[in-house]
């Protein structure tokens, strides 16, 4: 008796048969499917070396703009006239860096996820008699700002020649109203939106 062997055909030659044919039909074989999506057009908070910061003149400092939930630097420049008297000069930085805060940020910037959550308007003065020397007082309490605001100016202010070097600041509202020394920790870098800036309350 003639015994008939039943020849299987394995899958993987089956596929390949599969692929020529349709090879020679003029169709290309599909790849497994990679459709995850367009990839993203930058890296957030990430700037090309191509694209320059706001910066035009003047003396070249930094201030925390808000990107992904963090507060990151950008470079900016306010104007001092030559021979301010240094007390003058304090005032004159804090407001260039205020009013820098409040504009918004170029296309580059807000492509890339920078944006600012602090808002036109505001003034900067410096301290009233008997308050301390190194005070800035604000035209809108800062209790009245939001979180994000506020961890906005105490950073940029704390790390600029607006305040001391010890990464601290005391801010007040307008005229006689309470003043706080705020810090800039890392803690409010990471997470301006849950962590406030520490802050005590400073005698006048």
């Amino acid at each position: 008796m003639t015994t008939v062997r039943r020849r299987s055909v394995r899958p993987w030659a089956a596929l390949g048969l599969l692929a020529a044919l349709l090879a020679g039909c003029g169709i290309r074989p599909t790849q497994v499917p990679t459709d995850f999506g367009p990839a993203p057009s930058r890296v957030p908070c990430a700037l090309s070396g191509e694209i320059s910061t706001q910066t035009s003149g003047g003396v070249p400092v930094q201030v925390f703009l808000l990107c992904s939930a963090q507060l990151v630097t950008v470079d900016r420049s306010v104007g001092i006239p030559a021979g301010t008297a240094e007390a003058a000069r304090r005032v004159l930085v804090a407001q260039g860096l205020l009013d820098e805060l409040a504009e918004t940020p170029s296309a580059a910037e807000r492509q890339a996820g920078y944006a600012t959550d602090v808002r036109g308007g505001m003034t900067v003065s410096g301290p009233e008699p008997r308050d301390p020397e190194d005070t800035l007082r604000l035209s809108t309490p800062p209790d009245d700002l939001t979180r994000f605001a506020l961890a906005q100016i105490v950073c940029t202010f704390a790390e600029s020649a607006a305040a001391q070097d010890d990464g601290s600041v005391i801010l007040g509202g307008p005229e006689t109203s309470q003043l706080k020394r705020y810090e800039c920790t890392g803690e409010v870098r990471s997470a301006p939106g849950t962590q406030s800036p520490p802050s005590t309350s400073v005698e006048r």
